[in-house]
């Protein structure tokens, strides 16, 4: 109990802090409203639990130590942050003229729920935290697989808590900006963040 205690607290603060999660839920909420926002934070704990079962298989470890795999995970996770946000800003034309953020909304063969688990399962550092963080507070022994899963686990739930009152919250937000231009220049603003997280990831050295 008592690294379940201690691990709680480092969890929290590494989930609320702000980071591409929580700007693409802010960008779904801005486009589809809250089902968009929901969605999206459902895809990115989907991604997680994907990196969860890969860290207790030992996949995660094995991108966390090699450069190349890291280095090829990395690009394409920074390439796709740059999409999002460019397709965000390319949009601003477009909802400048419209009155409802459902109109908006990804289509389904780019759903907030796929964005939120690709944008997550294509970055490496989610791999990089379940194999330095959650190892610190395993005993080893025979249950250090069980304990990795509950401690995966109760990251998660961490993470799906924060993330969907996030998304009540973005969406809250979102429904008093109703007014086109305004929306407009948040879009941008939200855009402009994603294509820099996708910049600053590239840059960032692998090792």
């Amino acid at each position: 109990m008592g690294a379940i205690a201690a691990f709680i607290p480092i969890a929290i603060v590494i989930v609320i802090t702000p980071g591409p999660d929580m700007a693409l839920v802010t960008r779904n909420a801005l486009a589809g409203g809250r089902g968009a926002a929901l969605r999206t934070a459902g895809g990115i704990m989907a991604g997680v639990l994907v990196w969860a079962v890969a860290s207790v298989l030992g996949l995660a470890a094995v991108l966390a130590t090699s450069t190349v795999a890291f280095t090829i995970v990395k690009w394409l996770g920074a390439a796709y942050l740059v999409y999002l946000g460019v397709r965000t800003l390319l949009r601003l034309r477009s909802s400048a003229h419209e009155d409802r953020p459902e109109a908006a909304g990804p289509r389904s063969a780019d759903s907030p729920f796929r964005q939120g688990f690709l944008s997550n399962v294509l970055n490496p550092k989610v791999a990089v935290l379940f194999t330095s963080l959650i190892p610190q507070f395993v005993t080893p022994g025979p249950w250090a697989a069980a304990e990795s899963v509950l401690f995966a686990g109760i990251f998660a739930a961490i993470g799906l808590a924060w993330l969907t009152a996030y998304s009540f919250i973005a969406t809250a937000v979102a429904g008093t900006l109703r007014q086109p231009r305004v929306r407009a220049v948040v879009n941008a603003i939200t855009g402009t963040i994603m294509v820099a997280l996708g910049l600053r990831l590239v840059l960032e050295p692998s090792r």
